[in-house]
This record gives C-alpha cells, sequence and structure tokens, in this order.
C-alpha cells in the first residue's frame, strides 16, 4: 500500500543517521501524533489516541533534518506511508513508516529562521554553518542565510504595515 499523507506532531525520539553508502544518508526519527477536538462537556480541549509514525529521511533532507530537528520539535512531514505486518517467533506486529518528501516546523506553535542550502565542492572556511556536528555526515553543502533586504518578495508586507498582535489569545494556536 503507497499513499501520500500530511502529517503533524511531536517528535518522540532524536533524529539520528543510518549507516548506508557514502552516496545515501539516511535519518530516522518517531512521530507522535494525536488529533485534538473540542469537549464541549468539559468546556477544553483534549487529546485524541496517539499515532506513532517511523519517519525515514533520505539524501539531503536527511542531512537538513539531522541539522534542524531535535526531539520534543513540533513539526509537519508529508510522505509516502509504507504498512507493513511483521512476525518474528511469537511476536508480531505492524509498522507504519512514512518515507519522507518534506519535514519542517510547525508554525502554529512557534518561529524558525530558515537557512538555504546551496551546493559547493569548496565551502570556504568563513561561512556560516548550520551543521551541528551532531551527525555521522560529512559536510557535503555550505550553508547561507538567505537575506536580499527585499522585503516584497512574493507581496509580502513590508515590517512597517505588519499587523500588531494586541494580546496572547491572538496567537495562540487552535
Amino acid at each position: 500500500m503507497t499513499d501520500t499523507i500530511a502529517l503533524s506532531g511531536i517528535v518522540a525520539t532524536t533524529p539520528r543517521p543510518i549507516a548506508a553508502s557514502d552516496d545515501l544518508k539516511i535519518t530516522t526519527f518517531r512521530l507522535a501524533s494525536a488529533q485534538r477536538r473540542f469537549d464541549k462537556g468539559r468546556d477544553r480541549w483534549v487529546d485524541g489516541e496517539t499515532n506513532w509514525y517511523t519517519v525515514t529521511t533520505f539524501r539531503q533532507l536527511a542531512s537538513n533534518v539531522l541539522g534542524s530537528v531535535v526531539k520534543g520539535d513540533r513539526v509537519v512531514v508529508t510522505g509516502r506511508l509504507r504498512i507493513r505486518d511483521w512476525a518474528n517467533g511469537e511476536k508480531s506486529g505492524t509498522n507504519v513508516d512514512v518515507e519522507a518528501d518534506s519535514v519542517g516546523h510547525d508554525l502554529a506553535w512557534g518561529t524558525t529562521t530558515f537557512t538555504r542550502v546551496l551546493s559547493s565542492s569548496n565551502p570556504s572556511a568563513d561561512d556560516h554553518s548550520a551543521h551541528s556536528g551532531a551527525d555521522t555526515f560529512p559536510p557535503s553543502a555550505e550553508t547561507r542565510p538567505v537575506d536580499d533586504g527585499d522585503d516584497s518578495v512574493f507581496g509580502a508586507p513590508s515590517p512597517a504595515s505588519e499587523p500588531e498582535f494586541e494580546s496572547s489569545e491572538a496567537r495562540t494556536p487552535f
């Protein structure tokens, strides 16, 4: 069974690199995703059942996840759903895996800073790097913040015209 899925949830394990060939980088982590609903009887939001997924990322996405995502982060993941039954002696179960196409922080819960990764065979020593050094992947690209000084990209309002929030309620996620 192969389906595309979009999930939001909490990173439940520290993303870790998996030993693969030099040409293929793989990073994996567990994602806990619970649906929330408003309980009118209790007059508050309640969590539903938690679904657990193993998220696997490949190539540049694997490197970027390893350098950007940590346990406890709220993320959004899109990818291909893989459901597999398994048996090992007397034990059996079902694995629910997502081969991710994209992973990003869930901005309903906080902010993040984006750093574009540019391919380069010769990164210079004075370049700033978002690489945390906590992984086993060799650096394969240099990173540079994307800031061309143009605040009108894609018709975005300039900082002077951005609305100001008067209360914290205006920023509370649903």
